[in-house]
Formats: structure tokens, C-alpha cells, sequence
């Protein structure tokens, strides 16, 4: 199997337009920086066309989005690599920004359809989604995040909001460059109501971006808000909980955020 840490070829480069000698690559990452693009190595072909198509889709002012390049035959991906538009910016604790960033996406993906392939997504995440959302059962270590879901379990309610694609990493995902809005460049997407994709945001700078319950507050008017933050904070439990290489700092960090949402439900 070829290495993630491999430099692009020449003739992978030269396929997408870009320069022959593959750039440099970005910090830690194992995609490339290449002139105007950045190469990726595949390592999942079904989610590399699903993810290339979303950002394709995606046509919403107030977000830059790193569009998928197609190669001079009209490929998505070459030799094992895909290609996209490089986006400046580093990721930051902006929480305000990225719950609004968040909203705007989930209004421009409303009709992208359900992908295929979240029926046999069988990691962590995937998991404690279904999970969260009452569609399945597994133990979950109480020392790691189970004794605060089951707690906070008992006050959900039915959610009565369409589902659609919604975006399960955006706060991580962002990319802010200044008063430049912010930075999409990939997708991990969840088929729940769009404003679930905030929920987790706002619980995510809760938890560990140095946010407060103000947070929640400013954005009490989106629908079904109190109970997308308990999915959403229930989700986090749950990953962690399952998570063997899940970490104390994180757990200390969800349980300041569990303590803020359940004081608004």
C-alpha cells in the first residue's frame, strides 16, 4: 500500500494542472500544497466522489469553499490523489462565526441527497450517532462519558425537523484567514435536521473552544434548539465513551459542556 505521507507524482500533478514537483505538504496533514491546489491521497473512493460532489454543490456567499478540480479528462481522482482549490486559513476557536458558518451551510446542502454509504459506517462516530439518536444500543464506559449520557438521556423528546445532510465536524473543518469568511474544505456528513451540523458546533466550543453558555443563548431561536444540543452533546458522550484512546482533558471538557446544555433544557 502506497504511504499517505508520499509526495503526489509528477503525472498526477501535470493531470490536475498543477506543477510537477508535488509542492509541500501541509502541516500535519497528508495532503499537499501545490500551487493553487491541494492534493490529497484517497484512501476511501466512495466518500472522496461523495465529498468532491457536496463541495461542488455548495454555492453559499458567506463560506470559501475549497471546490473539488477536475483532472484535464474529467476525473476526480488520478493515481490515488484528488485534487481541490486551496483555501488560506487556520482553524480557531471562533464560535460565533462557525454556528453561523454551520447555518449557512445546511441552507445551501438541503438537497443533497442521503449518502449510500452511511448505511455501513461501523466507526466510533458513526456509532455514537445512532446512539444519540435512539437508534441503537451499546454499553458505554461510565468513567468515560457513560454515567453523564445516561443522566442527560432521559430528556430527550421527538425532534420534528426534516433530515439532511448535515456536517458532523465543522468547528475542526474551518478555516479562518482574517475578516475572510470562513473556509470549508471537506465534508463528514450525518443524514439529521441541518441544525443538528450548529448544535454540534456550539457543543464542540463548549466543550473545548473556551465558550460559554452564552454561546447557546444567542442562538436559542433556531428550531428544536435545546433538544439538538442534547443529541448533539450526547453524540460527543458517546464517541468519547467508546473511544479507547479518548483522554481525560476531553472528557473534563464534555462534562462542562453537558453541564451547560442541561441547564438550558
Amino acid at each position: 500500500m502506497r504511504s499517505t505521507l508520499e509526495r503526489p507524482p509528477a503525472h498526477v500533478c501535470a493531470a490536475f494542472g498543477g506543477s510537477a514537483d508535488g509542492g509541500e505538504r501541509l502541516p500535519d496533514s497528508t495532503a499537499w500544497h501545490c500551487g493553487d491546489l491541494v492534493l490529497k491521497p484517497v484512501t476511501d473512493k466512495v466518500r472522496t466522489l461523495w465529498t468532491a460532489h457536496a463541495l461542488d454543490y455548495v454555492r453559499e456567499p458567506g463560506l470559501r469553499v475549497g471546490k473539488p478540480v477536475r483532472s484535464t479528462d474529467g476525473r476526480w481522482i488520478v493515481g490515488g490523489w484528488t485534487a481541490s482549490r486551496f483555501i488560506p486559513g487556520t482553524p480557531e476557536h471562533r464560535g460565533d462565526a462557525s454556528v453561523l458558518a454551520a447555518v449557512k451551510l445546511h441552507r445551501a446542502t438541503v438537497g443533497l441527497p442521503r449518502p449510500d454509504f452511511l448505511d455501513t459506517r461501523t466507526d466510533i462516530d458513526a456509532v455514537a450517532d445512532r446512539v444519540a439518536w435512539e437508534e441503537l444500543e451499546v454499553p458505554l464506559a461510565e468513567t468515560k462519558g457513560g454515567r453523564w449520557f445516561e443522566v442527560l438521556a432521559g430528556a430527550r423528546r421527538p425532534i420534528r425537523l426534516p433530515s439532511q445532510v448535515a456536517h458532523g465536524e465543522l468547528l475542526a473543518g474551518l478555516l479562518f484567514d482574517g475578516d475572510s469568511s470562513p473556509g470549508l474544505v471537506d465534508f463528514v456528513p450525518y443524514y439529521r435536521p441541518g441544525e443538528y451540523g450548529a448544535a454540534i458546533v456550539a457543543v464542540d466550543a463548549l466543550a473545548w473552544g473556551g465558550a460559554g453558555r452564552d454561546l447557546l443563548e444567542r442562538w436559542a431561536h433556531l428550531p428544536e434548539w435545546p433538544q439538538l444540543l442534547l443529541r448533539a452533546v450526547l453524540f460527543r458522550l458517546a464517541s468519547n465513551a467508546l473511544n479507547p484512546r479518548s483522554t481525560q482533558a476531553s472528557l473534563d471538557g464534555l462534562r462542562a459542556a453537558a453541564r451547560e446544555v442541561s441547564g438550558i433544557l
